[in-house]
């Protein structure tokens, strides 16, 4: 098995040129390429794939679909570039980054947690409990807890809605308003005092 390893790789015909590269040309079809810094690019049998392998440890792999996967090694990270325009990073912590053609780009975190930042300027992250957060690109943020309540933080007030319909505002001014599923309705003032409670 060994021997016939070996001889799938023998030098068939070996090309020095005057700029110091060397290409060799092997038994089994490939054609690898030593450049004088180092570097040494290697073509399949096939021709449908190439790797490069940089002096600095990089590697280069451009594949038949059109995919090219770049691995930095001082990094330890890899970005692989699709023919449709997605760039796919994956960091050593297993962080794994999408970036799409129209600008939005996808995060996902060691976690699970996901981050999505639209295009649009807003963002969403989903956490792996079932949180939802929403942020617009005017700044105001909807928050969707897996417990069903929610809430709404705006420049004028902040917002926290219960499943039974229970809604509760806090103003900017610090005025509280609560309205409860059953109807009643109740305000406090700046200083926390009653000044309605309607029933």
């Amino acid at each position: 098995h060994q021997e016939r390893i070996k001889s799938e790789e023998e030098v068939q015909e070996k090309i020095e040129y005057r700029d110091g590269k060397v290409e060799e040309v092997l038994t089994d079809g490939r054609r690898i390429i030593i450049f004088r810094n180092g570097s040494k690019k290697e073509i399949s049998a096939d021709k449908r794939i190439t790797t490069i392998s940089f002096f600095n440890g990089d590697v280069k792999k451009i594949m038949p679909d059109q995919r090219v996967i770049y691995y930095y090694a001082d990094a330890q990270t890899t970005h692989t570039a699709y023919p449709d325009g997605v760039e796919v990073l994956q960091f050593p912590n297993n962080q794994i980054e999408k970036h799409y053609p129209d600008g939005t780009q996808e995060i996902v975190f060691p976690d699970h947690t996901v981050k999505c930042l639209y295009s649009d300027g807003s963002k969403e992250t989903f956490f792996p409990d079932g949180t939802v957060v929403k942020v617009e690109k005017n700044g105001d943020k909807i928050v969707v807890f897996s417990n069903g309540q929610k809430e709404i933080h705006t420049e004028q007030f902040k917002r926290r809605e219960y499943p039974d319909g229970t809604v509760k505002t806090m103003y900017c001014s610090s005025r509280q308003e609560t309205k409860y599923s059953t109807g009643r309705v109740r305000i406090k003032d700046e200083d926390g005092n009653i000044i309605l409670d309607k029933k």
